[in-house]
C-alpha cells in the first residue's frame, strides 16, 4: 500500500527507496543460507546463519549488568510446521518457542529457537534435564562475557536443587522458583498446612554444606524457591488486598522473594515492547515470522542501549527514525540533476556520525544555498565547511 496513488496510503520516501516490483522481488527469494548445504540434523537450519549472528552481537554489545533472567519466549505463527507449539494461557498461544537471556530490563543477551525433546544436542552430563541444561548453558556464556560476579533469575521450568548446585559450584549467584516434586524432600511444611497460617508466612531451610536455602512463602498461592547466594533476611514488608477485611494490608516477604519479583521479568520486558509495533509484513515461508522476530528484538535491543545515554525518543520514535534513516540512505537521487533526496529533520539534527567529504561535482549547499566541492556523509547533501556546525545546530537554521 505505500506504492498506491491514494492519498491515504501514499507514502514517498519508501517510493524513493524502492520499487514496488523489486520488494515483492526480494520478499518473495529471501533466504538466508544455501539449501543444498543445510544441517539435516538442525530443524532451524535454514535461520541457523540468521541466529549465530545476532547471538554474537547481542553478547559482544550486551550492557554489563548484575542481575539477568532466564525464560521463554513466543515468535507468532498460524501455519502448518512441525516445531510450532501451543501453549494454554499465554499471551501468544500459538507460534515458535525461543529460549531467551535478557537483563532486568529487556536487553536480549541470547537466542536458542526450541527443537523438541530431542532437538538440544549436547550431552547432559551433570544430569540437569533440558531446563537445567539450558540454564547452564546460558550462564557460561555470561560468564565469558562478563567478568563481574552477577545474578542469574529463572523460573520453576528451569529451576532444581541441582542446577543451583552446579551453578555455585562455577561461582554463579542464582535464584529461582522450584517445584515441590524437584526440592529432594526438602523438610518444609506441605502446600495444604502452608495454606493453614496467615498470609505472609513462611518457612525455610538451609544446606550449609552446600550453601543453600529453600523457602516456602504463602501468598494468593504457596510458592517455593531456591538460592545460592540470598535468604530471607532482611524481611520486607508488602502491600496486599484482603478480602475478609475489605482493604489492604502489610504482610511480610522475605528478601529473596523480593529479589526475584523485581528481577525476573526481563524477557516479559522485551516481549511488551515488541508487541508493541511488531513487523507487520506477512510471507509464505514458515521462517518468515522468525526473521521479523528476530529484527524486532534487535531493534528493542537498539532501543535499551540508546535509553541508557538519551531519553529523548520513545520507542515509537526510536523505531521510525531507524527506518527514516535508512530509507534515506539508501534512497534513489534524481536522474537530471543528480540531487540528493530531501533530508528529514531528524536526521540532520541528531548529531550523530556526520562528517565532511570532498565531492567530484559542485552542489548547492544546504545552509547559504551557494556552490560547494564538499558534502556531509550522512545526510548526503552538499555543505560547506564553513557552513557544517551550524547546518547542523537548529538554532542557526535559516
Amino acid at each position: 500500500m505505500f506504492w498506491e496513488n491514494a492519498s491515504d496510503a501514499h507514502h514517498e520516501i519508501v517510493i524513493n527507496g524502492m520499487k514496488r516490483d523489486r520488494f515483492e522481488a526480494i520478499l518473495s527469494h529471501f533466504h538466508l543460507a544455501n539449501n543444498y548445504e543445510l544441517d539435516a540434523e538442525d530443524k532451524y537450519a535454514k535461520i541457523r546463519p540468521l541466529v549465530t549472528m545476532i547471538n554474537e552481537k547481542f553478547l559482544c554489545y550486551a550492557p554489563i549488568e548484575e542481575y539477568y533472567s532466564f525464560d521463554e519466549s513466543m515468535c507468532k505463527y498460524f501455519g502448518r510446521h512441525g516445531l510450532k507449539q501451543f501453549i494454554r494461557g499465554k499471551p501468544i498461544r500459538f507460534g515458535f518457542k525461543i529460549w531467551c537471556g535478557a537483563t532486568r530490563l529487556g536487553y536480549v543477551v541470547n537466542v536458542d529457537p526450541y527443537q523438541g525433546k530431542n532437538g538440544y544436542k549436547e550431552k547432559d552430563d551433570l544430569n540437569l534435564g533440558l531446563g537445567g541444561q539450558l540454564v547452564y548453558k546460558f550462564a557460561k556464556i555470561l560468564k565469558s562475557q562478563n567478568p563481574n560476579p552477577f545474578h542469574l533469575f529463572c523460573d520453576n521450568f528451569f529451576t532444581s536443587i541441582k542446577l543451583i548446585s552446579e551453578l555455585q559450584k562455577i561461582g554463579i549467584r542464582a535464584t529461582g522458583t522450584i517445584k515441590e516434586n524437584r526440592s529432594e524432600h526438602c523438610p518444609l511444611l506441605t502446600k495444604q498446612n502452608m495454606k493453614k497460617e496467615s498470609r505472609g508466612f513462611y518457612d525455610y531451610r538451609v544446606d550449609e554444606s552446600q550453601e543453600l536455602i529453600v523457602c516456602k512463602w504463602n501468598d494468593n498461592n504457596v510458592v517455593s524457591l531456591c538460592s545460592n547466594s540470598v535468604g530471607i533476611n532482611p524481611v520486607h514488608s508488602t502491600t496486599r488486598f484482603s478480602r475478609a477485611g475489605r482493604k489492604r494490608i502489610q504482610i511480610d516477604q522475605p528478601h529473596l522473594i523480593k529479589l526475584y519479583n523485581e528481577n525476573m521479568g526481563g524477557v516479559d520486558r522485551m516481549d511488551q515492547n515488541v508487541s508493541k509495533y511488531r513487523i507487520a509484513i506477512h510471507g509464505k515461508k514458515w521462517y518468515w515470522s522468525l526473521i521479523t522476530f528476530f529484527i524486532d528484538m534487535a531493534v528493542n535491543n537498539a532501543f535499551q542501549l540508546y535509553r541508557q545515554k538519551y531519553n529523548d525518543l520513545d520507542l515509537l520514535a526510536f523505531r521510525r527514525r531507524i527506518a527514516r534513516f535508512y530509507m534515506e540512505h539508501y534512497s534513489k537521487t534524481s536522474k537530471k540533476r543528480n540531487l540528493p533526496c530531501q533530508v528529514t529533520t531528524e536526521t540532520r539534527y541528531d548529531g550523530l556520525y556526520h562528517f565532511v567529504c570532498p565531492q567530484e561535482n559542485q552542489t548547492r549547499c544546504g545552509l547559504c544555498h551557494t556552490k560547494c566541492t564538499t558534502r556531509c556523509v550522512k545526510c548526503n547533501k552538499g555543505v560547506h565547511v564553513k557552513c557544517f556546525i551550524s547546518y547542523h545546530t537548529k538554532c542557526n537554521t535559516i
